[in-house]
């Protein structure tokens, strides 16, 4: 008899297994991409359209640490701890994940899919013109974008939590997590949401 081969199950950076994660709210299945790479960079490689559902949860969060100045339009504060290397925005987020996991004993990969399904806006408002008139609407968010805004408004946070304070990009970005995770009211993101939600039920 031949002796059958055990394939190994690949895990994030060989640290983390994201096998038995699961996404529950069915608006973001298709676009929470949980499929285990041991090195996460696409090189651009998906760059097309609904390209970024095949990218990796933690690479999408890793690429938006890059750009945690930007504020609107404009990029409004430069950090000296962000950098456009993916080396060091990789580094920031693995750390964080450490301590996720020292915290709350669970997997830090599972704690974000829960942060990122609880601070994801449903709703929000884009600005119509009629009659020469502008008049804000409420419209509902696509499942790509609710993903994108919440991971944009945690690293905002974290962000704003590490800026001219005694706490590290790392420290916060953990908090953040945590924090949306538990859907605290002091996170930055779920603010943002219940901001979000808000202006749109005044806008119907």
């Amino acid at each position: 008899m031949t002796e059958q081969k055990i394939i190994p199950q690949f895990k994030i950076f060989d640290l983390y297994d994201m096998s038995n994660i699961n996404v529950e709210d069915p608006g973001l299945k298709d676009v929470i991409n949980l499929k285990p790479k041991l090195i996460l960079k696409s090189h651009g490689r998906n760059f097309q359209k609904f390209g970024q559902t095949k990218v990796n949860i933690v690479e999408r969060l890793i690429n938006k640490i890059s750009v945690a100045g930007h504020r609107g339009k404009k990029h409004k504060i430069g950090f000296g701890h962000v950098t456009g290397k993916y080396s060091k925005n990789a580094k920031i987020v693995l750390e964080a994940f450490k301590l996720i996991e020292q915290k709350t004993q669970k997997n830090p990969v599972e704690v974000l899919v829960k942060a990122i399904e609880n601070s994801a806006p449903r709703d929000e408002i884009t600005v119509i013109e009629y009659g020469g008139a502008r008049y804000p609407q409420a419209v509902d968010v696509s499942p790509l974008r609710r993903v994108n805004l919440t991971l944009r408004n945690i690293v905002h946070g974290a962000s704003d939590k590490a800026f001219n304070k005694k706490k590290t990009i790392t420290q916060g970005l953990a908090e953040e997590i945590i924090m949306a995770s538990e859907k605290n009211g002091e996170s930055f993101s779920m603010k943002k949401k219940n901001e979000s939600e808000k202006q749109a039920d005044s806008a119907r």
